[in-house]
């Protein structure tokens, strides 16, 4: 199992991850916001990423901090083009979320209180990660090529394993399944290039 904290799988990864490596090291996002646990999920580690991928960094931040994370957000990244900051409730749970673009890449930096381990796009990049090892390149290129259509990361992996519902929440009912149990239920769907 990848260890998502440890960005070294970057560095030996695609292109585009050696790109994203280098392009947090830049900005210094990992030391800066150390404190808040921070971990990059989405696209991008999982090597299905298309033209205009972000790179998403999520945080644990605690209710007390929300002042002093948007602060140091404000500090280091307000002077970045199209900066943004806003307070949402996200899943029920208070959130803070910082956009800006550096070089090739917009950034977005989401804190929540909650677990980085525990939050939504954290678990779905682990369920998502377990599909593709189960499905190899040819659901790696379904995905993109659904992207590729406009459908959202999490919608696309619903549409190719027949999910019904609600394809964020779809996807964490399969949370904690092995590689071979999502192959044994991949085995039963159509092949992903007939799909979409």
């Amino acid at each position: 199992m990848t260890n998502w904290k440890d960005l070294y799988y970057l560095q030996t990864g695609t292109p585009r991850q050696q790109l994203a490596y280098a392009t947090l090291q830049k900005l210094g996002v990992l030391t800066t916001l150390r404190h808040f646990d921070p971990v990059l999920a989405g696209t991008i580690p999982l090597d299905i990423d298309i033209a205009g991928s972000d790179l998403d960094v999520l945080c644990a931040v605690a209710p007390a901090e929300v002042s002093s994370f948007a602060e140091l957000l404000r500090s280091h990244y307000a002077h970045l083009p199209e900066f943004a900051l806003a307070q949402k409730i996200i899943n029920h749970r208070a959130s803070v979320v910082c956009r800006f673009r550096y070089q090739e890449f917009e950034v977005e930096i989401f804190g929540q209180d909650c677990p980085t381990e525990a939050q939504h796009a954290f678990r779905h990049m682990v369920v998502e990660d377990v599909v593709l090892q189960a499905g190899g390149e040819a659901w790696r290129r379904a995905v993109r090529q659904l992207k590729e259509k406009g459908l959202k990361t999490e919608p696309a992996f619903a549409t190719l394993l027949q999910l019904r519902g609600d394809p964020y929440e779809g996807l964490l009912t399969l949370e904690g399944k092995s590689i071979e149990e999502i192959r044994m239920w991949i085995a039963n769907l159509p092949a992903p290039l007939d799909v979409g």
